[in-house]
């Protein structure tokens, strides 16, 4: 059998440099200048969503330090002395921190209820398979896609006969049933995303199924609750509707329906930076959650493809 032999290679000459050769294609000039324009292109369209959020944001708060003559006279600038006596005044003679109480109460309350029984009707809709599983789960899916607005009479009549109406718990109850859906929905999916294998060595130790979800299930849950529990806050917190049918008493009143009481009184008076301290004290605990808890809100978004 013949072989073909691979001739040696020449020794340079004396002098010549040896050069090596790229077999790597170049790379194409017009691709990089294309990605170039494109990311040009986002980052131009972010920065301008980014003005657009942001400006009217920290003109309200520039605002509600100005006194009612600067903020017609020169809107746009700085104001000239920090007017601090907005806030105080909103605060007290608006009744800005009853309302903020009363809503504190109505959300705190129902966004542990809502977290608590959301996570175990979708880890039981996750784990366990029984009949009538998916018919359950759609219930859920279904209460998503239904307008609150045409249940909002059958709804005051449900309240009112079960002597609920103008009261904190009755609000809450509402909140609840509001929020579980969207709630249900969410933890479902990220309940099927956690391994088994921790649930299943810790029945064969002997642990009942309610230990197991409160010790060691719901715990790996975090990630999941704190994102779900962000969108429910930020949904409870800037309720409007079901406040003003079911929430009439006016001592009972959440920050939505007191704000609309500010607009509307100080507007007749002419106290146009009351408002605004009024409309920037209900802006402030929203932009904290979602300051401090952004980054638990992606990781609570992207930990179901990761994983």
């Amino acid at each position: 059998m013949k072989t073909t032999e691979t001739p040696a290679p020449l020794p340079a000459e004396s002098g010549a440099p040896i050069t090596k050769t790229d077999t790597s294609p170049p790379r194409p000039p017009k691709e990089k200048k294309e990605g170039t324009v494109l990311n040009a292109f986002s980052h131009g369209i972010l920065v301008l969503w980014a003005f657009m959020v942001v400006m009217p944001l920290l003109w309200a708060v520039m605002t509600s330090f100005k006194d009612d003559r600067s903020i017609f006279s020169s809107p746009w600038s700085l104001p000239d002395t920090l007017h601090f006596d907005n806030w105080s005044r909103a605060w007290t003679e608006a009744n800005m921190s009853d309302y903020f109480l009363n809503t504190v109460l109505v959300v705190g309350g129902s966004l542990i209820g809502t977290l608590v029984l959301g996570s175990m009707a979708a880890y039981v809709l996750a784990r366990f398979d029984f009949p009538g599983n998916r018919f359950i789960y759609y219930l859920f899916i279904g209460g998503m896609s239904f307008p609150i607005m045409l249940a909002l009479v059958p709804l005051f009549y449900v309240v009112n006969n079960m002597g609920l109406l103008n009261t904190i718990h009755g609000l809450i109850l509402v909140y609840i049933a509001y929020s579980l859906p969207f709630t249900v929905f969410f933890l479902t999916a990220f309940f099927r995303t956690l391994p088994t294998s921790i649930a299943e060595a810790a029945f064969v130790d002997g642990a009942s199924h309610s230990r197991t979800f409160f010790q060691i299930m719901l715990p790996m849950a975090k990630p999941g609750l704190v994102s779900v529990g962000i969108f429910n806050f930020l949904g409870q917190w800037n309720q409007y509707m079901l406040p003003t049918v079911l929430n009439t008493d006016p001592d009972k009143r959440v920050l939505t329906q007191g704000l609309v009481q500010l607009a509307v009184s100080q507007g007749y008076k002419g106290d146009w930076s009351g408002l605004f301290a009024g409309l920037v004290m209900a802006m402030l605990p929203v932009l904290a959650a979602y300051i401090i808890f952004q980054r638990q809100v992606v990781q609570g978004l992207t930990a179901g493809a990761l994983k």
